[in-house]
C-alpha cells in the first residue's frame, strides 16, 4: 500500500503519575509491524526504549481532547500518547491503524499463531525459585518470550514438534506444584498474629496465582488444538476454541478455601423448607390479576446501600471467587455471595427507575414534538440516579422464572408540568367516560396514577419483562431487557440488551429507547457504579431522535458520570437541544433559542412507590418471594440470608428439570412473545383502541 510507508516523529508519552507526559521520538515501522520510541532522534540507532506489535492492537483516539490516543496492543501493554494537534494525531492515528490491520490479516491469513510465533518458556531462574524477580517493565509477552521472528527468504518456520508441547506440560506441571504448596503454605499460618493466613496481601496472592494457572491451563489446551489442527490441515469439525469452564466447582461459597457447611434438613428453619414446598408454577394460577391500586400503601423501606462492612468482612471469599474467574467469563450462571446483594430483586431495581412521575406523565404535555422529544430524553436521563441505591455497587436478587413486582405512583395534578401555551384538558368528557373501565370514578381525583408491572419471563437467558402507565394521560411504556453479565477484571460489566417503546397516545407517537451498560468497579476495595455505552431516542412519526453517551472514565483524569447529548431534527439535521453533565449530579440543557436549563437530580424530588401488604402479595411476587433473605440481611445475617437464597435457587432448578423432563412449556402470566421481544398482555393502546371503536359504534 502506498500509506505503508514508515513513518517517525517526536510525541509526547505518559510515564506515570510522577513523571507525567514526556517528548519521546516514535518510529513505526511498518515491515516488522511495530511501534518503537526513543528517548531522541540522535538515540535512534541505539536500542528502543519500549516497542509495541501491532498485530491485533487497537488504535483508539481519546475522548479527552483532539491530541491524545493510545495504543493497545494485544499483550495488554498500552502507549497513552499525544500529538501536537488534531491532523497530526489524524496522521499517526491512520497510519498505525493500516499498519495493524494489514499485519493482523497477515496473521489470520496464515492461521498460525504457531507459524508466524515462537514460544518458549524462558528459565527465568531455578525450578526452586519460585518467586523470579521481574523488571516492572517487563510484560507477560517479554516474560515468556512470544515475538515475530524475521527469517531470511526461502526459511520456513518449523512446525512445533511434540516433544515441544512435553516439555511444555513438564514446566507446566512443575509450576502447579509450586502453586499448590505457596497455597498450602498459605492456608497452614495461623489465623491471628504478625503473618496470618487472612493478609490481604497473601490472599490476593494466593487469588491471582489460581487464576494465572487456570490461565495458562487454557493457552496450552489451545496449544494442543491448534498443533492437532497442524497435523490434519483443519479442525475437527464442530470444534472452536474458546475460554473453558471453570475448573472449580462455583456452587459453594468458599471461606478462605474452606467450603460452608449448611445445616441439615431437619433443622432448617419453617421459612425455608416453605421456600422447597411451593409448588409448581405453572401448577399456580397463571391468569393475570387486576392489581387494585387502592390496596396498595406508601412503601417506607428505605435500604440504602452504603454499608460496607460486609464487603471488608468477606473480602477472602471475594479473591477465591476472583481466582476461579476468567476475562470474558459470561457470569449468568455464576452464584455470587449473598453479602453483595442488594435487599430488592432486579424487577424492583426497573421500578426504581421511575421514582420521578412528575417527568413522566409532563412528556405528553409538550406542544410540540420538538418539545415531546426534548422532556422524554429529560426524564430519561434523571431515571438512573433514584435506580441506584447507594454509592456502594451491590447486585440485585436475579428474579427466579415467573416473578413479578406491582406498584404504583400518586401524582397530584397540581405537580405535573403543563404545556408551555395554553391549559387544554388532557382528553375530552367523552373520551373520559368511555376510555375504560380503569378510568370509570376518577374523573374528580386530584392526582394521576402510574401503574406498573415488572415479570421475569424466561431464565436462560435472563430476560424481564416490564410495563407501566397512565391511563388518564393515554401514555404507556413496554420493555424487555436481557441482562448479560461478564467478568472484566477488577470490575463486572452488565450489558442491557432490548428495547422499551414509549407510546403517547394523544399524539398517536412512539419512542424507541436502549438502556447503557452498567458497570461495577474496583470489586477489591469500595465498589461503584459507572454506566457507559451510546442509547438512541427514535420517533419515526415526527422525525426526531436523540444520542446520549454515558461516557466511562479515562484511566487518567476525566470526570466520573459523565453524560452527554444532543437531540436532533433528522429531516434538517439540526441540533435543536444539548445536555452535558453528570447522570448523578446536575444536567445542563441548552436549547436551541440560547437558554440553559441546570437540573440538580440530588434535589429532585423522589415520589415514594405504593406497593401492596406482604400479607395481600401473591407467593410469586418479589417482595414476598425474598422476604426472609431481606430480613436476614437487613439483620446482617448473611449465613441465614445464603441459606435462604439457596432454597430459592434449588427450588428453581428442580421446578426446570421438572419442566423439561415433561416437556412442559413454561407460562408467562402478564407479557406474551412477541418476535424477539415481550409485550404486555393488556396494553393501553389496546384498550384506547377498543374505547374509541365503541365511541364510534355509539355514534
Amino acid at each position: 500500500s502506498d500509506h505503508m510507508e514508515n513513518i517517525y516523529g517526536y510525541l509526547m508519552k505518559y510515564t506515570n503519575l510522577v513523571t507525567g507526559w514526556q517528548y519521546r521520538f516514535f518510529v513505526l515501522n511498518n515491515d516488522a509491524g511495530l511501534l518503537e520510541y526513543f528517548v531522541n532522534e540522535q538515540s535512534r540507532h541505539l536500542k528502543p526504549r519500549g516497542t509495541l506489535q501491532l498485530a491485533g492492537a487497537v488504535i483508539s483516539p481519546s475522548d479527552e481532547d483532539s491530541h491524545t490516543f493510545t495504543v493497545n496492543a494485544a499483550s495488554g501493554e498500552q502507549y497513552k500518547l499525544r500529538a501536537t494537534d488534531a491532523k497530526e494525531r489524524q496522521h499517526w492515528v491512520s497510519r498505525l491503524q493500516i499498519c495493524t490491520q494489514h499485519h493482523t490479516e497477515a496473521i489470520g491469513k496464515n492461521n498460525p499463531p504457531l507459524k508466524s510465533r515462537s514460544f518458549s518458556l524462558a528459565s527465568q531462574g531455578s525450578a526452586n525459585s519460585p518467586g523470579v524477580q521481574r523488571r516492572p517493565s517487563q510484560n507477560a509477552v517479554s516474560f515468556f518470550n512470544v515475538g515475530h521472528h524475521r527469517l531470511p527468504a526461502g526459511k520456513r518456520v518449523p512446525i512445533m514438534q511434540p516433544d515441544h508441547l512435553v516439555d511444555v506440560r513438564e514446566m507446566m506441571s512443575q509450576a502447579e506444584g509450586q502453586q499448590r504448596d505457596l497455597i498450602r503454605s498459605i492456608e497452614c499460618l495461623p489465623v491471628s498474629g504478625h503473618l496470618t493466613s487472612l493478609d490481604q496481601d497473601l490472599l490476593m496472592l494466593k487469588a491471582t496465582s489460581m487464576a494465572t494457572m487456570n490461565c495458562l491451563n487454557d493457552c496450552f489446551h489451545i496449544l494442543q488444538l491448534q498443533h492437532a489442527s497442524q497435523q490434519k490441515g483443519s479442525l475437527p469439525a464442530g470444534t472452536t476454541i474458546s475460554w473453558l469452564e471453570p475448573k472449580i466447582s462455583l456452587a459453594n461459597h468458599f471461606k478462605n478455601g474452606a467450603a460452608q457447611n449448611f445445616p441439615a434438613e431437619i433443622n432448617k428453619p419453617a421459612s425455608v423448607r416453605e421456600e422447597q414446598s411451593i409448588a409448581e408454577p405453572c401448577e399456580l394460577t397463571r391468569e393475570p390479576e387486576e392489581i387494585n391500586p387502592d390496596e396498595e400503601l406508601e412503601d417506607i423501606c428505605d435500604d440504602k446501600e452504603d454499608d460496607l462492612g460486609a464487603v471488608e468482612e468477606q473480602r477472602s471469599i471475594i479473591l477465591h471467587l476472583l481466582s476461579q474467574l476468567k476475562l470474558g467469563m459470561d457470569l449468568t450462571r455464576v452464584v455470587l455471595p449473598t453479602f453483595i446483594l442488594e435487599k430488592r430483586s432486579l424487577l424492583e431495581m426497573y421500578a426504581d427507575f421511575m421514582s420521578h412521575p412528575d417527568l413522566f406523565i409532563a412528556i405528553t404535555n409538550g406542544t410540540t414534538p420538538e418539545e415531546r422529544m426534548i422532556r422524554f430524553v429529560e426524564y430519561y436521563l434523571t431515571s438512573f440516579h433514584e435506580g441506584r441505591k447507594g454509592a456502594i455497587a451491590k447486585k440485585p436478587y436475579n428474579p427466579i422464572i415467573g416473578e413479578t413486582f406491582h406498584c404504583s405512583w400518586r401524582m397530584p395534578k397540581s405537580d405535573v408540568a403543563a404545556d408551555g401555551s395554553s391549559n387544554f384538558p388532557a382528553h375530552s368528557p367523552s373520551e373520559e367516560v368511555n376510555l375504560s373501565k380503569d378510568v370509570e370514578g376518577q374523573a374528580e381525583l386530584d392526582y394521576y396514577t402510574v401503574k406498573f408491572v415488572a415479570e421475569q419471563v424466561s431464565h436462560h437467558p435472563p430476560v424481564s419483562g416490564f410495563y407501566a402507565e397512565c391511563v388518564e394521560r393515554k401514555m404507556c411504556v413496554n420493555a424487555h431487557v436481557w441482562t448479560k453479565s461478564k467478568f472484566l477484571g477488577m470490575s463486572i460489566g452488565v450489558t442491557m440488551v432490548g428495547e422499551g417503546i414509549l407510546s403517547l397516545l394523544e399524539h398517536g407517537e412512539e419512542y424507541t429507547f436502549s438502556l447503557p451498560c452498567a458497570y461495577a468497579r474496583s470489586i477489591l476495595t469500595v465498589p461503584w457504579v459507572e454506566l457507559g455505552g451510546k442509547v438512541n431516542i427514535n420517533c419515526a412519526k415526527t422525525g426526531y431522535s436523540a444520542s446520549i453517551n454515558f461516557h466511562t472514565k479515562p484511566f487518567y483524569g476525566g470526570k466520573l458520570h459523565r453524560v452527554t447529548g444532543e437531540v436532533k431534527q433528522n429531516a434538517t439535521n439540526t441540533v435543536v437541544c444539548r445536555v452535558q453533565g453528570e447522570w448523578n449530579s446536575v444536567l445542563e440543557f441548552t436549547y436551541s433559542n440560547g437558554e440553559t436549563k441546570y437540573v440538580d437530580l440530588t434535589k429532585l424530588t423522589v415520589t415514594r412507590k405504593r406497593v401492596r401488604p406482604l400479607e395481600k402479595q401473591g407467593p410469586f411476587e418479589s417482595r414476598r418471594l425474598w422476604q426472609h433473605v431481606t430480613e436476614s440481611l437487613r439483620d446482617g445475617d448473611i449465613d441465614k440470608a445464603t441459606e435462604h437464597k439457596r432454597a430459592l435457587e434449588e427450588r428453581q432448578r428442580n421446578e426446570e428439570r421438572l419442566r423439561a423432563e415433561t416437556e412442559t412449556p413454561w407460562c408467562t402470566k402478564y407479557f406474551l412473545k412477541d418476535g424477539d421481544g415481550w409485550v404486555y398482555h393488556k396494553p393501553l393502546w389496546k384498550t384506547v383502541s377498543a374505547a374509541q371503536t365503541q365511541q364510534t359504534d355509539t355514534n
